[in-house]
């Protein structure tokens, strides 16, 4: 009976060595930015790419609140999706997605959407540790056509925002 046991606990710690494997990958992230990921993957796979690329540049770690803990920042613009090379981006520009820390270690996504670049500012005052982000955006936004390009400028905070298009 014992021969059992030992095979099940080999058995099963070879899946945990597996588990482990992608596991340590996965960790290598909070939940909510390998989720964001995660969704890429998805989509590029449900547009019939045969597989999603990530660079170094793709999650950007930073504090963005001011608070002391590590935000991140998202961006879809040097990813690829095989066999459909601009998925993640278009005429709008690429996906962006920021997700900041929350006090009781989770994140929360703030904004998600099309960005053409994007350009991190230091907060307004000295005790305003909270960066702004300069967003260049589709002209669309201030009521133009897709060129010049449109600028908003936010301070990051804990509150979800997004821009919208006029009419």
């Amino acid at each position: 009976m014992r021969a059992p046991l030992k095979l099940s606990a080999i058995v099963c710690a070879l899946l945990m060595l597996g588990g482990l494997g992608a596991s340590a990958q996965d960790s290598k992230y909070p939940p909510e930015v390998e989720s964001s990921l995660e969704f890429a993957r998805k989509e590029c796979k449900e547009a019939e790419g045969t597989g999603t690329t990530f660079t170094k540049n793709t999650v950007r770690k930073i504090d963005l609140t001011g608070d002391g803990r590590a935000d991140y920042i998202v961006s879809m613009d040097e990813a690829k999706c095989e066999g459909w090379e601009s998925y993640f981006c278009g005429t709008g520009g690429c996906g962006l997605e920021i997700l900041v820390a929350l006090p009781n270690g989770k994140y929360v996504s703030v904004f998600d959407a099309r960005v053409r670049s994007y350009k991190i500012l230091p907060g307004k005052g000295a005790k305003d540790g909270a960066k702004r982000i300069q967003f260049e955006l589709h002209g669309g936004y201030c009521g133009r056509s897709g060129v010049p390009s449109c600028y908003k400028t936010r301070r990051i905070t804990t509150k979800p925002f997004q821009f919208k298009e006029p009419g």
